[in-house]
């Protein structure tokens, strides 16, 4: 058969990728789908990102400010970020202003989502996302990147605070710990607790200037000075009820 009818085929039978408008995020969803998970943690290049949002709802609140940094070799690049404010397309709630410190007039002169995320498609090329229950943040930008660009993002993504909890129960296996009403998974607490340094909360950047701090101490203790795959980790994590 003629590699043409082959490619028809595979097409036909939704075998082949599918392609966007946006040839960067291909590109970025092709090196994706190439990643070898059997590399030591030291080997990938990670963004740790952050949002801030209008509320809650992937369906129906928006993204107001996006932050993200760069992670090489299990350190944090000083001068590799991401940070921008995004104009909504419905009013921003008070209460999210008394969370996030956004105001009307802060994102009134903004560049609405649609011109944010190309830019912030190429930062995150090819690399592991890392955020602190990522899967909210995942679930904004991948609703925007399909609904504006046709496909969601394919980078794999790893969340710290899953990792916080796979290192407690390496640390104190007993089970009854796992349910314990004084232990906490909030972001700051964890930082406090680890001894980190302190960045502003609910302020995008900062938030993830603080997740890739925590990140790269969990990943470092979690590995315990052997060299750690990725896919290993992913494995670690499967003993929870939460994706990785």
């Amino acid at each position: 058969m003629a590699p043409f009818a082959i490619g028809s085929l595979r097409r036909m039978l939704g075998l082949t990728p599918q392609a966007s408008n946006l040839p960067a995020l291909d590109e970025n969803n092709r090196l994706c789908r190439e990643l070898d998970q059997n590399r030591p943690l030291t080997d990938y290049v990670y963004t740790v990102l952050d949002t801030e949002l209008t509320g809650l709802s992937a369906r129906k609140e928006e993204i107001v400010s996006v932050g993200a940094v760069r992670v090489r070799g299990l350190a944090i690049v000083p001068g590799e970020s991401f940070s921008c404010l995004v104009r909504p397309s419905i009013p921003l709630p008070k209460v999210s202003t008394l969370i996030h410190r956004i105001t009307p007039e802060a994102i009134a002169e903004a560049p609405p989502l649609e011109e944010v995320l190309p830019g912030l498609i190429k930062f995150c090329k090819g690399t592991l996302i890392v955020g602190h229950h990522i899967g909210l943040d995942m679930s904004f930008l991948n609703r925007a990147c399909r609904r504006r660009h046709g496909l969601p993002l394919a980078n794999p993504c790893l969340d710290t605070m899953r990792m916080a909890m796979l290192w407690r129960e390496k640390r104190s296996p007993a089970h009854y710990e796992r349910f314990s009403l004084n232990i906490s998974y909030v972001l700051t607490d964890l930082a406090e607790e680890f001894d980190l340094p302190r960045f502003t909360a609910h302020d995008a950047l900062g938030d993830a200037l603080q997740t890739a701090y925590l990140f790269v101490y969990l990943a470092k203790k979690i590995a315990r000075n052997t060299p750690l795959t990725l896919r290993e980790l992913f494995r670690a994590g499967q003993s929870w009820r939460w994706y990785m």
